[in-house]
C-alpha cells in the first residue's frame, strides 16, 4: 500500500521544507548533486552500488569530490540491485543503488521488483534528462516513474530544487519502515548541477510514520489463549521475524523453547530460529521437509508469524492445514486475509508480538496438554525418521558426482573452517537443495530471491554480502544456466579483489524446468538442456579468479577444500548427475499431504495417507 498522497498528488503537496517557516535560518545552498550526497551520508549510506552514465555524471562527478560513501562498479544495473538487497539483507541496513536514465533505470526494474516481493529495504537513484526535455523522447529518456510505480514501495520525480533533500530523507524512512522495500528517485539532470538547499532530517516533515503501531494486546491474549488449547501445535515463521531485528529472532528462540512447541520456516526465514536445533523442523511448501509438511497438515493451532502464505508455501489453498485455528501475525495488515483464512489476525511488528506472546504465555494459566505435546513430538519424530533427503550416492572413486552429495559436503566442509559463512543462490533445483541441506543459526545468513525466483540472483548477492562483510566466507551455489544470467560480475569481483566462492552444480539442464517436464509434461525437454555451455574453468582465469573443476567422487572433496582455502575468488564447476530430480515435491495444485517422494523413501514403503497422520 502506497503512502500517501498519491503520486497524483505528490506536486501539489511536497513537503513543506524548513526554509518555509518564517523565523527558520536559510539553509545552506549547495550544487544538487553535493545535496544529495550529503543526504546519504546524514543518512548512513557507507556503500553505493551502481553503474554510470550520462544523466548521473554530476552524481558521479560528487563522489569522487569526497571518501565517506564507496561506490561499487558493478557490470551491469540488475546486478547493482541484487547486489544492494544482499548488502541490505545481511547486514539490516539500507541498500543504495545509482544507475543512468533510460536502459540503466530499465535493467534495474527486475531487482527492484525482486526487492519489493522480499521485502527488502532499498533506495534507488535514477538519473532522467533535464526536466525542460522531460516527455521530448530525448536520448535516454524513459518515463522511469511510471515503469517502476508497479515494482516500488514508493517512488519520486524531484522536479524543484528545494524537494531533492525532503525527498531523499523521506525515501529511506519509507524503504525501512513498516513492511520494508525499493523507493526509487527519480532525478532529472537539472537538479543534480543546479543549486538547491540543504535541509537536515530532522527538519523534514515526513508524510509516513516512522514508527510502527503498537500490536493489539487483545489480540495476543487471544492468540496466546489459543496456543495454550493447543494440542498439535506448530509455528510458521518467514523472513518477517528476521526483518524486525536481531532482538527479535532472540525472542523466537525464547518464546519456541518455552512452549516446547515445534517450528517450521519459510525459505526467506532461514536462520530466526537455529536450524540445527531439535524443535526445527527445516522448510515447509513445495519442497520441504516431509516432517515440516506433514506437520503443518496435521496440527491443530499455526502460529504463523512474519509470513504471507505464499503459494509455495500453501500448496492447495482450500486444503491448507485444514483443521488448524490460525493465528496471522504480521505487519502488513493487506496481507491478512489475502490468501488464507485467519481466525485471529495481529497487525504489527513481529518482533514486538513475539515479545508479547512470552510475556502472555508466562502469565497463568499454564500450558496443559503436556500428554499431548508429547504424542504430537512422537508422531513428527516418526516423520523425521523417514529421512526424506536420503539418497543413494555411488562412492566408487570413479563415480558421477549427484548434486545432493555436491551440496552436502560444501555445506559441512565449510563448516569445518569455522568461518562466519554467507551463502548466496541463484534460483532452480540446486537453490531447493541448498535450501534442504545448509542449516543456518544465525539470521541474515541466507541470500536468495523468493518470491520472484529471479535467476541471475545469486553471483551479484555474493558481490554485496562480500563488500558487507569482507572477512566472511561467502559462497553462492549456483546452476550453469544461472550463472551465466550475470556472469559479468566476475569482473565486479576481479576489480574489487572480492574471495567469493561460485559453486556451479552443472547438469546441462534448467535443473527446475527440466524436472517438471520430467513429471508433468511427459518428459518433453522443450529447450531445457543446454548445448553450448563455457569452459567455466578458462572463463574464471579470464577473470583472473581461480578454476578447479570436479567431475568424480575421489575429486569432490578436495575441490571443494580447495576452493575454500584460496584467498581469491573461485569459480568450481562441479560436473554432476544431469537427470536428478528435487524431492520431496508437492505438485502444483496438491496439498501437504500429497508430496512425491524420492525413490529412496519408495523403496522403504514410505506413504502419505489423506490425514496425513501416518507413516507405513
Amino acid at each position: 500500500m502506497r503512502p500517501s498522497p498519491s503520486m497524483g498528488e505528490q506536486d501539489k503537496m511536497t513537503p513543506q521544507t524548513a526554509s518555509s517557516a518564517p523565523d527558520a535560518q536559510k539553509p545552506q545552498t549547495l550544487p544538487g548533486a553535493e545535496v544529495l550526497m550529503r543526504a546519504l551520508d546524514e543518512q548512513g549510506v557507507e556503500v553505493i552500488f551502481g553503474y554510470p552514465g550520462g544523466a548521473v555524471l554530476p552524481i558521479y562527478d560528487a563522489l569522487f569530490k569526497q571518501n565517506r560513501i564507496r561506490h561499487v562498479l558493478v557490470r551491469h544495473e540488475q546486478a547493482a540491485v541484487h547486489a544492494a538487497e544482499a548488502y541490505a539483507r545481511s547486514t539490516g541496513k539500507v541498500g543504495v543503488v545509482l544507475v543512468t536514465s533510460g536502459p540503466g533505470a530499465t535493467n534495474a526494474v527486475t531487482g527492484l521488483l525482486d526487492a519489493l516481493m522480499d521485502s527488502i529495504p532499498l533506495v534507488c537513484l535514477s538519473g532522467q534528462v533535464p526536466s525542460s526535455l522531460i516527455g521530448n523522447d530525448a536520448f535516454q529518456e524513459a518515463d522511469t516513474t511510471g515503469i517502476t510505480r508497479p515494482v516500488t514501495k514508493y517512488n519520486y520525480l524531484v522536479r524543484r530544487p528545494e524537494d531533492l533533500a525532503p525527498a531523499v530523507h523521506e525515501a529511506f524512512t519509507i524503504a525501512r519502515s513498516g513492511r520494508p522495500g525499493p523507493v526509487l528517485i527519480d532525478l532529472p539532470k537539472n537538479i543534480t548541477v543546479g543549486d538547491a538547499p540543504y535541509v537536515e532530517a530532522s527538519q523534514t516533515p515526513m508524510r509516513v510514520a516512522k514508527g510502527t503501531a503498537e500490536p493489539d494486546r487483545d489480540a495476543v491474549k487471544r492468540a496466546v489463549a489459543a496456543m495454550k488449547k493447543a494440542r498439535r501445535p506448530l509455528f510458521y515463521t518467514g523472513g518477517g521475524v528476521i526483518n524486525a531485528g536481531p532482538k527479535a529472532c532472540e525472542n523466537l528462540r525464547k518464546l519456541v523453547k518455552l512452549t516446547d512447541f515445534p517450528i517450521t520456516s519459510t525459505l526467506m526465514g532461514f536462520g530466526a530460529y537455529p536450524g540445527s536445533d531439535k524443535q526445527y523442523l527445516g522448510m515447509l511448501g513445495m519442497h520441504g521437509m516431509y516432517e515440516a509438511n506433514l506437520a503443518t497438515h496435521g496440527c491443530d493451532v499455526l502460529i504463523a508469524l512474519g509470513s504471507r502464505f505464499d503459494d509455495r508455501v500453501t500448496g492447495r489453498v482450500d486444503a491448507f492445514s485444514p483443521d488448524s485455528f490460525k493465528i496471522h501475525a504480521d505487519i502488513d495488515a493487506s496481507q491478512i486475509n489475502k490468501i488464507i483464512p485467519v481466525d485471529q489476525p495481529i497487525v504489527g511488528d513481529a518482533g514486538r508480538i513475539i515479545e508479547m506472546m512470552i510475556e502472555e504465555w508466562e502469565k497463568e494459566p499454564a500450558y496443559a496438554h503436556q500428554a499431548d505435546l508429547a504424542a504430537w513430538w512422537e508422531q513428527i519424530e516418526a516423520w523425521r525418521a523417514l529421512d526424506c533427503l536420503r539418497f543413494s550416492q555411488d562412492q566408487a572413486p570413479d563415480a558421477v558426482i549427484k548434486p545432493q552429495q555436491a551440496i552436502q559436503r560444501i555445506y559441512e566442509l565449510a563448516r569445518e573452517t569455522g568461518r562466519d559463512t554467507y551463502v548466496s543462490t541463484e534460483v532452480g533445483q540446486h537453490q531447493m537443495w541448498a535450501a534442504q541441506f545448509f542449516r543456518f543459526d544465525d539470521p541474515n545468513r541466507w541470500l536468495t530471491s523468493g518470491g520472484l525466483g529471479t535467476m541471475g540472483y545469486g553471483l551479484p548477492a555474493a558481490v554485496g554480502a562480500q563488500i558487507a562483510h569482507p572477512d566472511a566466507l561467502v559462497l553462492d551455489i549456483a546452476g550453469e544456466a544461472s550463472t551465466l544470467m550475470n556472469i559479468q560480475e566476475l569482473g565486479t569481483i576481479a576489480q574489487y579483489r572480492l574471495p567469493v566462492k561460485l559453486f556451479i552444480i552443472n547438469n546441462h539442464y534448467m535443473g527446475m524446468v527440466r524436472q517438471w517436464q520430467e513429471l508433468l509434461h511427459g518428459s518433453r525437454y522443450s529447450e531445457s538442456y543446454s548445448d553450448a555451455l563455457p569452459d567455466f574453468v578458462k572463463l574464471a582465469e579470464s577473470f583472473h579468479a581461480k578454476g578447479l573443476r570436479a567431475t568424480r567422487m575421489e575429486e569432490l572433496d578436495d575441490t571443494i577444500r580447495a576452493a575454500l582455502e584460496h584467498d581469491g575468488p573461485v569459480v568450481v564447476d562441479l560436473c554432476v548427475t544431469e537427470g536428478e530430480n528435487c524431492f520431496p515435491m508437492i505438485p502444483s495444485g496438491a496439498a501437504h499431504n500429497e508430496m512425491i517422494l524420492g525413490p529412496d523413501q519408495e523403496e522403504r514403503g514410505a506413504k502419505v495417507t489423506r490425514e496425513g497422520m501416518m507413516l507405513v
